[in-house]
């Protein structure tokens, strides 16, 4: 399968690649917000706006400058200023995590990924009514809990359970694992080849999920930003390696591995 990245127009300014907004992190996780917001925009998005409480803020601020941050509820007031959502990096299950998720699945009209402790939220809500143009990005574990059923019936067909998932939840499904599963509304299926066991990392995820929002935020279809985002995110993986081995990559270093991998790639 070959793929491409969106063009980028000479003819443009920031808002032309899409505005982001990340919905992520917490108190004891905040790197969380971080890598899945410094994704977005290594990937080509033109802004992301990061929705979280004051010390993740706090604590993504004082390691980059790229960021634009929101007060943890305000995104509300302006939902229709963004291309993109994304939540659920790092978010808790907390009473104010479960207040976003509710918010961003009643009122969001724009492409949706929802993640980790968003999936989490997501299978505890009887019957949800899902944005229409959402990726859901479950590892086994997160799939199991979308399912109602135990990890080991999900890892025994993967294709068949992320296809369950797309059913269930009207929805592009990223089903995580050594050869990732994306499966398309309609039950299309990719079956990713790229990435090793770097990709075993704690904010691997999250680096995934800004990288697909990223994606996203270019006008790629959910499907393609899907794909596409799963096969770069393994690549990032295979490069970092090459001068980090697999027992050294860091979530950070599969995002500076981005260039690479598109010059690499011809993407």
């Amino acid at each position: 399968m070959e793929f491409k990245l969106p063009e980028r127009s000479q003819n443009s300014h920031k808002g032309t690649f899409g505005r982001v907004l990340n919905i992520a992190g917490s108190r004891y996780m905040p790197g969380a917000a971080y890598l899945s917001s410094i994704a977005a925009l290594k990937m080509g998005a033109g802004y992301c706006f990061l929705a979280a409480e004051s010390n993740v803020i706090n604590a993504v601020a004082a390691q980059t400058q790229n960021v634009v941050f929101t007060p943890e509820f305000s995104w509300i007031d302006n939902i229709e200023d963004y291309d993109v959502i994304s939540i659920g990096c790092g978010l808790s299950m907390s009473k104010d995590a479960e207040w976003n998720i509710k918010k961003v699945l009643k009122y969001s009209k724009v492409p949706t990924v929802i993640d980790a402790d968003g999936l989490n939220i997501l299978a505890g809500i009887r019957l949800p009514e899902i944005p229409a143009n959402t990726i859901l990005t479950p590892h086994p574990k997160e799939a199991a809990r979308l399912l109602r059923t135990t990890v080991e019936d999900i890892t025994s067909n993967l294709e068949k359970n992320a296809k369950n998932i797309s059913e269930i939840y009207n929805c592009v499904t990223v089903l995580k694992s050594h050869n990732t599963v994306v499966c398309s509304k309609d039950f299309e299926i990719y079956i990713n080849q790229t990435g090793n066991s770097a990709l075993a990392k704690a904010g691997s995820g999250d680096v995934l999920t800004g990288i697909i929002a990223g994606l996203l935020a270019q006008k790629m279809t959910p499907f393609d930003a899907a794909k596409l985002g799963v096969y770069i995110h393994g690549l990032c993986g295979e490069i970092a390696s090459e001068t980090k081995t697999e027992y050294c990559v860091m979530a950070n270093d599969l995002i500076e591995a981005i260039p690479e991998v598109i010059i690499r790639n011809n993407l």
